[in-house]
């Protein structure tokens, strides 16, 4: 089974912002077609890209739209087939390491010289914990074939 392509009237892409963002959205369909996928997750990603289709409205209707259905089939691919895009891991890593390693790390300094006001302290500290673990998660990613060159 083959994915459907983009169907893009002349009327809707005026603009600039619209066209890069549809250029992005048809390099990820182009990027998937290259791929081995499963059955379900091409059906799930054609039946978005049909509805996607089927807007006509305006061009901000449109590009709100094409945002959601991307978003979309990168979360069907991260769940399904662990699929991400550039960068995933770290991105999400890097909050996770503030509020996981970071916060706790403030607290201890603060605590230690009695002063509260070095909470603040554990947050670049957890920063780059989490950017750590998210860009070694992601080079794993790489490595395994399991990134998608298209950065979200």
């Amino acid at each position: 089974m083959e994915l459907i392509q983009l169907n893009v009237s002349l009327a809707i892409h005026q603009g600039e912002k619209v066209q890069k963002k549809i250029t992005a959205f048809q390099n990820l369909l182009g990027e998937l077609g290259e791929r081995k996928l499963p059955e379900d997750v091409i059906t799930a990603i054609n039946a978005h890209i049909k509805d996607l289709n089927g807007v006509t409205d305006s061009t901000e209707a449109y590009t709100k739209e094409l945002r959601r259905k991307q978003a979309k089939i990168l979360t069907i691919l991260q769940k399904k087939c662990k699929i991400v895009s550039k960068h995933y891991y770290r991105n999400l890593w890097m909050v996770l390491g503030m509020s996981t390693f970071g916060l706790p790390f403030g607290v201890v300094f603060g605590a230690v010289t009695d002063n509260m006001g070095l909470l603040g302290i554990g947050l670049p500290i957890g920063m780059c914990i989490g950017i750590a673990v998210g860009s070694f998660m992601d080079a794993n990613a790489k490595k395994e074939g399991k990134q998608l060159e298209f950065g979200s």
